[in-house]
């Protein structure tokens, strides 16, 4: 059973998700569609193998994201996110929306984001073409 620091609902969800990689897992898998080991290990920010493996083992244990073989490849594990894992996405748009507005500041190199885009548009939309990936992947 997971230890909890406070019954704070912020403090507990960061003693589940609030590591420095598991947002960043999230993403990449909500926003750029990555499925497998090898596409996660490849993002721009260079997580070492040993903290991935032990990051998708504890989303899998919070039901976050679940594990399973490719119907066409019984050898290779792809990773999917559950409805609890694509939840997390006005969490993540906020967290764009202010970095984009508070972070900037310190980092110039920021990537570029159109504020005139509603963010409910925008959280409906990568919903909506996550669950119809899985529905391709799967069926």
């Amino acid at each position: 059973m997971k230890k909890f620091r406070s019954s704070c609902l912020i403090a507990s969800c960061l003693d589940l998700i609030g590591d420095k990689w598991s947002l960043l897992i999230i993403r990449d898998m909500l926003m750029h569609h990555k499925k497998t080991f090898k596409e996660l290990a490849a993002s721009d920010e260079g997580i070492a193998t040993n903290l991935l493996s032990s990051r998708l083992k504890t989303l899998e244990s919070l039901h976050v994201i679940t594990k399973r073989k490719l119907p066409a490849n019984k050898k290779e594990n792809i990773y999917l996110l559950t409805e609890k894992g694509i939840d997390l996405a006005p969490l993540i748009m906020e967290i764009i929306l202010w970095s984009d507005q508070y972070v900037r500041a310190y980092h110039s190199e920021l990537n570029a984001y159109d504020g005139d885009v509603n963010k409910s548009v925008v959280i409906a939309n990568a919903q909506k073409e996550y669950s119809a990936f899985v529905h391709q992947i799967v069926g």
